[in-house]
């Protein structure tokens, strides 16, 4: 047969598609729904399309497991407890390079809006933030950069939750993303893994109640979905483990008129992965948090071994063929669950075991914060997986042997790197676990993995210095320029060449243009029609009507505390005292987005959510400030809606106090697009200004080292007392001008900012912050060539903060994984 030539095989390949699509989009909307093509609504034309290009990539997607088979390299399995991957319609178009096609086939057929079949399918939730959302970055990138890869993670039915306001309250609703079949996953009955458990379940007085030492297990059933590398040469997996039980129905107990105890173990199995992040201010909350993490793992590891043996490898290949990388402590029990298997299964001695484990494993540490690391009472290992707490134990046993050889005497250091946590519980410390257990820990920013090393884990960085490294995060512009902005995205193009897409580093020839007068105003009107396109969305679906002239600044983060999203609420404050008492100040007209969501347990996050939206009423019914200030706060953050603000922002506020944010990312998207930034010197935000230069970004306030000292000096009284604006500020936000008529609603948020110590520093930091965002009002005004001229400067260093570089380093630097290309 004749070797085509690849412009042959494009021809070729478009050919078949134009025939194909067609015909496996009308064959799917007929038979698969049973309608005509007139009778047929958005959601079954979505699933059609969906479907049909899912057909379209199938043989790709078989092509590129069977040649990873066939080579056998060293393969890369990503386990993260959030994968938050958004849609996947426009993704996969775009990735497989296919919307011209698709846009002659909507031509095609007068029923088809392609807006409406983008929006009739939900987010998959899987996933809540930043941790998510780069691992959905990080497996785009490794089928793009063509390196043999699978990412491991939970089937969860109704997501974190589904965020509504009421009142100005959130309140949690389930998100049911899975009402409809989902048309891009594939159900793997076939490899279904058993995960045994130590315990067992009855129901009494209405409860259920945990058997101790009576041995059942579960099921892991795997859902597999296709992750398209750009350009469509490689199409990886994403593996999503949904619990099940063996013994789904007891037709005793059901006879017996026991209908809810029939069917109690398919109750407790699948609440496993009902919820991401279940509340565990309670027991029972934690027990459920502790085995969906086992769970993951067992899951992951069975399956991982199961190919790596199923290759033909020996053992001692391990860590030649298999790299795990752990996104966070969640899959830390991935280190007893691989000795588990190395030295009961396999027949192993410890110490080959244990250099097997550590080799083959990595570790991503997410944060500096001591509570957010995560530790597991022992009763619950002793309850659930007592071979694991053995294993723990044995591995915490030789370890502190060590120590005690290295460090004679010094007891404090051996109770300090111990994996178990003598008091005030007993619990295992599964990020000690997950550093000791494997070889590389690294942090997602520079100065994240300075303070992880000299402060966090400080004693391990020392016994194990060339383990720790930092790997900056990155986000895929394929997503989050090149869909979410499609103005700017062609205006790139034109520039520079299609090339940036996948090297990001190619836009840096921008910097030339900056000065360029006509491409300045080009860029402007892209911003512009992101900016339109927005306040189109929000009156549509929020009844919002915006102002498109203002000044677009956002802040889109979960809500927390240390995130600051009361910092901006009180610069806000500070504008709002200034219009109502000085009719002389007339600053740029501004709307201020805020998007999160806080976690259900979190009382003082919630709380913080209702005074924004106090604030934001406030403001609206206020004639002296109407159409200068707005306050919207964008309820159910998700990807969908970051990619329809992030491309219209202009001002991009990344405000943490200075130490406490691992990276961020959300900073990065936001360059990409052409905002400004106004933030702290913390995580990413520090190598932004490194990249851009600090004149074309807003710094302000205290370093991490000052905030790091500020025990002994820091009194937020003493701002209170002696700042004018700052006691304004805080004597109209707390009063009942604000508050809804619910006098002392927010005394909690007044006493933690003053009484309680301001352990985040905002009222140090407010005067700074204030002052920068005065400059940024000032030159948005005053100098929009300017403006626009830094917007170009930062969408052209956004290359350094590509994932395409991050997991470049992460295969090169940490894996030792190589591309494989699917010929």
């Amino acid at each position: 047969m004749a070797t085509l030539t690849t412009e042959e095989s494009l021809k070729q390949y478009e050919a078949e598609f134009r025939f194909a699509d067609r015909d496996y989009y009308d064959r799917h909307l007929v038979f698969d729904h049973v309608v005509t093509t007139e009778q047929a609504d958005q959601r079954q034309r979505f699933e059609a399309m969906a479907r049909s290009l899912r057909d379209l990539l199938t043989q790709r997607w078989l092509l590129t497991q069977s040649i990873h088979d066939r080579a056998n390299p060293k393969q890369v399995y990503y386990l993260s407890m959030e994968f938050l991957i958004g849609r996947s319609l426009l993704s996969t178009v775009t990735n497989m390079e296919v919307q011209s096609f698709v846009d002659e086939d909507l031509r095609s057929d007068p029923h088809q809006d392609w807006h409406e079949l983008q929006e009739a399918e939900p987010d998959a939730g899987l996933g809540n933030g930043g941790l998510g959302r780069l691992a959905a970055c990080f497996l785009d990138s490794l089928a793009t950069l063509e390196i043999p890869a699978i990412g491991y993670g939970l089937r969860y039915e109704y997501g974190m939750f589904r965020q509504e306001i009421r009142n100005g309250y959130q309140v949690e609703q389930p998100d049911n993303w899975l009402l409809h079949p989902d048309p891009w996953e594939v159900a793997r009955m076939t490899e279904t893994l058993d995960v045994p458990l130590n315990c067992s379940f009855r129901l009494e007085g209405g409860m259920i109640h945990q058997i101790p030492r009576q041995p059942i297990h579960l099921l892991g059933v795997p859902y597999d979905r296709p992750v398209v590398g750009y350009g469509g040469k490689t199409i990886n997996t994403l593996r999503l483990w949904a619990a099940s039980s063996p013994d789904f129905f007891d037709f005793g107990e059901f006879s017996g008129g026991e209908f809810f105890g029939a069917v109690l173990d398919k109750i407790v199995a699948e609440s496993l992965t009902r919820v991401l992040y279940p509340d565990d201010s309670t027991l029972r909350g934690r027990s459920l948090r502790f085995l969906q993490e086992y769970f993951l793992v067992a899951c992951s590891l069975g399956d991982i071994i199961r190919r790596f043996r199923q290759r033909g490898n020996g053992w001692q290949e391990l860590p030649d063929k298999v790299a795990i990388q752990l996104n966070d402590t969640h899959p830390a029990m991935a280190v007893a669950e691989l000795m588990r298997i190395l030295v009961d299964e396999a027949r192993l001695g410890w110490d080959e075991a244990w250099k097997l484990t550590v080799d083959t494993l990595a570790y991503t540490n997410h944060t500096l914060l001591p509570e957010a690391l995560e530790k597991w009472p022992v009763e619950l290992f002793e309850l659930f997986i007592p071979r694991h707490l053995e294993i723990i134990y044995e591995i915490n046993a030789r370890f502190l042997h060590d120590v005690r050889t290295r460090y004679p005497g010094d007891v404090d250091r051996g109770r300090r790197m111990s994996l178990i946590e003598e008091t005030p519980v007993r619990q295992v410390r599964m990020a000690n676990l997950a550093i000791v257990g494997t070889h590389s820990t690294n942090g997602v920013a520079q100065i994240h993995s300075r303070l992880l090393r000299e402060h966090t884990v400080a004693d391990f960085a020392r016994m194990f210095p060339a383990r720790f490294n930092n790997k900056t995060n990155g986000v895929t512009p394929r997503r989050w320029l090149l869909m979410a902005n499609p103005d700017l995205a062609a205006l790139l193009t034109e520039a520079v060449g299609e090339t940036w897409i996948t090297d990001l580093n190619r836009l840096g020839a921008l910097r030339d243009l900056a000065g360029d007068t006509g491409f300045r105003d080009r860029f402007r009107q892209a911003k512009q029609a992101a900016k339109a396109r927005f306040a189109a969305w929000a009156k549509r679906e929020l009844n919002i009507t915006l102002d498109e002239a203002s000044i677009f600044d956002s802040q889109i983060k979960r809500i927390h505390e240390y995130k600051r999203q009361l910092l901006n609420v009180l610069h806000i404050t500070v504008l709002y005292h200034r219009l109502r008492s000085d009719s002389g100040f007339d600053p740029s007209p501004r709307t201020f987005f805020f998007a999160g969501k806080a976690a259900p347990a979190y009382r003082l996050a919630k709380l913080i959510i209702k005074l924004i939206n106090d604030v934001a009423r406030a403001i609206d019914r206020d004639p002296l400030v109407r159409g200068r200030l707005k306050v919207v706060f964008l309820p159910n953050y998700g990807v969908s809606l970051a990619e329809r603000l992030i491309p219209a922002s202009e001002v991009s506020e990344q405000i943490s106090t200075a130490g406490y944010e691992d990276s961020g990312t959300s900073n990065m998207k936001f360059m990409m697009n052409g905002a400004l930034t106004v933030g702290t010197r913390d995580g990413a935000t520090i190598e932004i200004a490194e990249e851009v230069g600090e004149d074309n970004i807003f710094l302000f306030g205290l370093t991490a080292d000052q905030v790091a000292s500020s025990s002994s000096w820091y009194s937020p009284y003493w701002h209170y007392n002696h700042e004018p604006e700052t006691h304004a500020a805080i004597d109209l936000l707390f009063s009942d001008h604000i508050n809804s008529g619910e006098a002392g609603l927010y005394e909690p948020i007044r006493q933690s900012l003053l009484a309680h110590g301001d352990h985040y520093m905002h009222l140090a930091d407010l005067r700074g912050y204030v002052q920068a965002q005065e400059r940024i009002g000032a030159l948005y005004r005053q100098d929009p060539s300017g403006w626009t001229a830094r917007a170009i400067v930062n969408v052209a260093g956004s290359g350094r903060f590509s994932t395409d570089r991050t997991i470049s380093e992460y295969a090169r630097e940490i894996w030792d994984a190589k591309p494989c290309p699917v010929p």
